[in-house]
């Protein structure tokens, strides 16, 4: 591919000689994602994956497609792009194991203004970081030049996984019930969602976004608005290996607590949570206080310092944030439970008993 080449088209303003130089600078990076059942490298016209579906009655494959939002804009401004491929592998893999899908290989699709080789293998290496952090190959994808219609240093980017589960096994809400103990699993902050009001708030585009700042703890406001969204396939794997009867699972990202936590319960339960058991993360709090945000609007927004809430037997409590905690999420607690009602979520800052 080095003699391909065509004036025409570079006069149109698509240099395909930097795609070339972005694939190799990629290779290393997909590499790193190899896994059992990968059977081609990148360069060919598929990405080609043998799942072992050994001991599985019968398989189910999940998939699951997101972006990153406008979370771009902050990159872009700190000109800083090693973080967001992690972000759109989080969002993809954190909802398929909702379902208690193990990620099997992701894909990603990158459509950027004018093709800057070592840009693309930036984004690309936060991509197979994130592949890493949750156990799945990157197996393909497609960087997509757009002259004329994407300004030149504009990019985005979105991708999809494909996970798999034992049908038996799929976690979907219906055996959630009464009683059960709410565990919550934090967050690292924004994650990937709210960032249109996030940019509003701050007036991002003019903000010092390096500067340390008091309120979030001397970190700088472009730290805070880059910090990757945590990636939950581990700690989740631990609890369904170490026996734990997962009932339910909710990934907290756009619509926060409101539109994400009822998915995960039948009709005519809601989730109730304890007030006092959420994390305060000091970024929530001056988003509130800069914009004047009700706490009923951060809660219909953000995910409030939970990325993921779990359901299980109440009896398994214990053991479940033993496991959890083992893996890592070591700030995991029960921050509720689920109670007859049809208000979806609800807050008290004492809740009556578990019966």
């Amino acid at each position: 591919m080095e003699h391909s080449h065509s004036s025409a088209y570079a006069a149109a303003g698509v240099d395909i000689t930097a795609g070339y130089e972005g694939v190799r600078l990629m290779k290393p990076l997909v590499e790193r994602t190899r896994i059992p059942g990968v059977v081609s490298g990148i360069g060919g016209f598929g990405g080609l994956f043998a799942p072992d579906l050994s001991g599985m009655t019968e398989p189910v494959f999940v998939s699951g497609t997101d972006g990153v939002g406008t979370k771009l804009r902050a990159a872009q401004l700190l000109d800083r792009h090693d973080t967001i491929g992690i972000d759109c592998v989080a969002m993809c893999v954190n909802d398929i194991i909702c379902c208690g899908a193990k990620p099997l290989f992701f894909l990603d699709y990158i459509a950027i203004g004018k093709n800057d080789a070592e840009k693309v293998a930036a984004i690309v290496s936060g991509v197979a970081e994130g592949c890493v952090q949750s156990g799945c190959a990157l197996i393909g994808g497609e960087t997509a030049e757009h002259p004329g219609v994407m300004a030149p240093g504009d990019y985005d980017i979105a991708g999809f996984a494909v996970g798999v589960v034992d049908r038996p096994r799929i976690i979907d809400g219906s055996r959630v019930r009464e009683g059960d103990a709410l565990i919550g699993l934090t967050s690292s902050g924004i994650h990937s969602n709210g960032f249109s009001l996030v940019r509003k708030v701050f007036d991002i585009e003019n903000a010092d976004l390096a500067a340390p700042m008091e309120a979030l703890e001397g970190k700088s406001l472009g730290e805070v608005l880059l910090t990757p969204t945590k990636i939950y396939v581990k700690a989740l794997q631990a609890l369904l290996d170490g026996g734990i009867d997962l009932r339910g699972a909710s990934h907290i990202t756009g619509g926060g607590f409101f539109e994400n936590v009822p998915r995960m319960l039948p009709r005519g339960l809601e989730a109730r949570f304890y007030a006092a058991m959420l994390p305060r993360l000091p970024i929530f709090e001056l988003i509130a206080k800069r914009g004047n945000i009700s706490e009923r609007d951060m809660f219909n927004t953000f995910n409030m310092g939970l990325g993921l809430v779990l359901a299980v037997p109440q009896d398994q409590t214990e053991k479940a944030l033993e496991l959890l905690r083992a893996a890592g999420e070591t700030d995991a607690e029960a921050v509720g439970h689920v109670a007859r009602g049809d208000a979806g979520v609800s807050f008290c800052e004492v809740c009556p008993p578990v019966v």
